[in-house]
């Protein structure tokens, strides 16, 4: 499998934006699709947006609400989610993933460890 690997979290204030970044090591990336995620403490993971590498189509959890944007880089083998206007709800260890490209998280099989996002109000 393809190693992935997140960057770009941090402590950000309310209404503030970050860039993180999912970068395949080793080789170029082998599924259809990657998703980003977020896990707040006490509660359960979550899909916020799905890109599929191929033709770029891109789909976002309801309550995303255009705040984020999810788009490639395939000549760097990364994949990056805009965060924008974050709020303190969005404290959450934000992962990256890669499968099949469906709206669930079942449909992914191989993660990275997590970048944590922290928003202060």
């Amino acid at each position: 499998q393809v190693q992935l690997v997140e960057s770009g979290g941090g402590l950000v204030q309310a209404g503030g934006s970050l860039r993180l970044s999912c970068v395949a090591s080793g080789r170029t990336f082998s599924s259809p699709a990657m998703g980003w995620f977020r896990q707040a403490p006490g509660k359960e993971r979550e899909l916020l947006a799905v890109i599929n590498l191929r033709s770029g189509t891109t789909f976002y959890a309801e309550f995303v609400s255009g705040r984020f944007a999810i788009y490639r880089d395939n000549a760097k083998n990364t994949v990056h989610l805009q965060l924008v206007n974050l709020e303190p709800e969005g404290t959450a260890m934000y992962y990256c993933a890669d499968g099949l490209g469906t709206a669930t998280i079942g449909g992914y099989d191989n993660w990275g460890q997590g970048t944590q996002v922290t928003v202060s109000s």
